[in-house]
């Protein structure tokens, strides 16, 4: 009697979970339909307000029009129609003016962050990368806030990816995995608070979700302090990952201290390690990269082969940065200039 009252309640548990399973489904569904016809609708609105005042209102005629389209659509659906709203429509269409671009997977509370962007190039990617990886609102606000984009810029190797171009043989993106800097605020550790590297791997792994949020799209942890053995003498790498997208591994090796030339041959001895003993059949050759809390460009120049293509040091914060420490660390007039030469 007992074992049947227990089936029984096994299989009511597993009717409920089906049944809430397909209603979560019809949830889904009503609200990316009714998400995408708010998009549309926005954007129609934006094209006629754009046809009949053009970009701006300065004009007085542009100027009414949005106080009486603005009152006459608030008295009959409520909120959501302030001259305010009609503008940002209005600066919608003017941004994405081709319809069929528009991404379903984006809300118009994605693309009222968006259309903050004046600079298209970069206003696509983040529309492209928020599509892809599927960022919530609050995740494309961070990226755009901590220079994603410039950031992903300042870390290609100009030089090589020219090289690539002519030969027409293209090496692994592997730019498109490493920034520099990296931006670890979600670790919630106070500037200048001196921390133990063991501190730092901990949190990072506490924080595992916002840390594959910073590191960017493709990224699957495999372990943390790796060990492997040569000669009797034990070695430990502080984070394996794996990129799906790159088809290789990528390790990590945390310094809290200024970085030197013994991290660097210390990373490469991990990578050499990888390549030889650990890559899979199809794999591309494993990267590692040292995150440290400073780094020294002319250590990394003279340490490394000058055709190095799988070591790399980036600096990390700890605290979100002001835009100006930002962008002397990025140096983005320099790569401003680069990019018109």
């Amino acid at each position: 009697m007992e074992n049947a009252i227990i089936k029984a309640e096994n299989s009511s548990e597993e009717i409920y979970t089906s049944i809430r399973s397909f209603v979560i489904t019809a949830q889904d569904r009503i609200y990316a339909a009714v998400n995408s016809a708010m998009v549309t609708a926005y954007w129609e609105i934006g094209e006629q307000i754009y046809k009949a005042c053009g970009e701006n209102d300065r004009a007085e005629y542009g100027k009414n029009l949005l106080k009486y389209l603005s009152d006459k659509l608030t008295a009959e659906f409520g909120k959501g129609f302030t001259e305010r709203n009609l503008r940002a429509m209005r600066q919608f269409y003017n941004c994405f003016p081709n319809r069929h671009t528009l991404c379903a997977e984006l809300s118009w509370s994605h693309y009222r962050i968006l259309i903050r962007i004046e600079d298209k190039t970069v206003r696509d990617f983040y529309t492209e990368e928020c599509a892809r990886s599927a960022w919530s609102v609050r995740q494309l606000e961070r990226q755009i806030n901590t220079m994603y984009y410039q950031r992903l810029l300042a870390s290609k190797d100009k030089t090589s990816v020219a090289a690539e171009i002519q030969t027409g043989t293209p090496k692994p993106e592997y730019e498109k995995a490493i920034k520099d800097p990296y931006i670890m605020e979600f670790l919630q550790i106070r500037p200048d608070t001196h921390v133990y590297e063991s501190n730092i791997e901990q949190a990072l792994i506490d924080h595992l979700l916002q840390f594959l949020l910073e590191l960017g799209r493709g990224f699957s942890f495999v372990s943390r302090q790796k060990r492997f053995t040569l000669d009797g003498q034990d070695f430990f790498i502080d984070l394996v990952f794996y990129n799906y997208l790159l088809k290789c591994f990528v390790l990590f090796d945390l310094k809290t201290d200024k970085l030197t030339h013994q991290d660097l041959g210390q990373m490469q001895m991990y990578v050499n390690y990888y390549t030889r003993e650990l890559m899979n059949e199809g794999d591309n050759p494993p990267i590692g990269i040292v995150l440290c809390a400073e780094k020294n460009d002319a250590v990394v120049k003279y340490t490394l082969p000058e055709d190095n293509n799988q070591i790399f040091a980036s600096k990390y914060f700890t605290y979100l940065p002001t835009e100006e420490e930002l962008k002397r660390e990025l140096r983005i007039d320099e790569f401003t200039k680069l990019d018109r030469d």
